[in-house]
């Protein structure tokens, strides 16, 4: 069995995932990366992982198919014989806005559900057995501010980050007192992810949105890893949290 506290970080490619498996991998953590298709940012994060010190195992993974997690799951287990620490990052979305929902596929909408809530479920259900068995194990989900108040994301993707707010709650009393459950709601974010979803007005509503903002930017991957790592490390007698991460956006505006 490995020394080192084992994490994995699902949807760990890039952008949020990438940051808190590198922030883990700093902190001591050995780290497992999963990714669904991109491969090569995939690699990029093992080397960033690699490089903060972390025995890193890469893992394809569709966390939407359950053969696939019980397969990553089992090579956690053959590679470390542990499990400490989950982050369920993994997350799709659509590009059409809440207002055109009645336009939205069934496919569409049941491809978000599947890897944003589904996922979430079915990694949950195959880590248990080890998490309890883990040093001061807990699980963080990536859930959105568009899951604790509306905004201009898609629909599917507001109401599966609403489940993942739901689902947090009901795990931590599902898996407590063992296993502390929360997660983190980031607002805005710099880079990709809002790139694509604001296309041509990124620059324009980004920076709207900073000057809107109490700390005048909008929030990082960084950010977000910062407090994934402290609820990992830290907050011992918290679970069944949301934590808001948005500069202070949400709750002054």
């Amino acid at each position: 069995m490995a020394s080192r506290r084992v994490a994995l970080v699902t949807g760990s490619s890039s952008g949020i995932g990438a940051a808190v498996a590198t922030a883990l991998a700093r902190a001591g953590f050995d780290v497992v990366v999963n990714y669904g298709r991109s491969a090569e940012a995939a690699k990029a994060t093992v080397a960033a992982c690699n490089a903060g010190g972390s025995d890193t195992l890469l893992v394809q993974c569709d966390v939407s198919s359950e053969a696939d997690v019980e397969a990553m799951i089992a090579a956690v287990k053959s590679r470390y014989g542990r499990l400490d620490v989950v982050c369920s990052n993994a997350g799709v979305s659509i590009d059409i806005p809440p207002k055109d929902f009645h336009t939205i596929d069934v496919d569409e909408w049941d491809r978000v559900f599947s890897v944003n809530v589904r996922g979430l479920f079915l990694v949950a259900k195959h880590a248990r057995e080890m998490l309890i068995e883990g040093e001061d194990p807990c699980m963080v989900n990536t859930a959105s501010i568009v899951g604790l108040r509306p905004g201009a994301q898609p629909l599917p993707y507001s109401a599966s980050k609403a489940a993942v707010v739901s689902m947090t709650q009901t795990l931590a009393n599902a898996l407590g007192p063992k296993v502390r459950v929360n997660a983190v709601a980031p607002g805005w974010m710099e880079g990709d992810w809002m790139k694509w979803m604001l296309g041509d007005s990124y620059e324009k509503l980004m920076t709207r949105r900073a000057k809107a903002t109490p700390l005048k930017r909008c929030v990082t991957a960084e950010d977000i890893a910062e407090v994934v790592v402290t609820l990992v490390q830290h907050m011992k007698f918290v679970t069944g949290e949301t934590i808001t991460v948005d500069g202070g956006f949400a709750k002054t505006t």
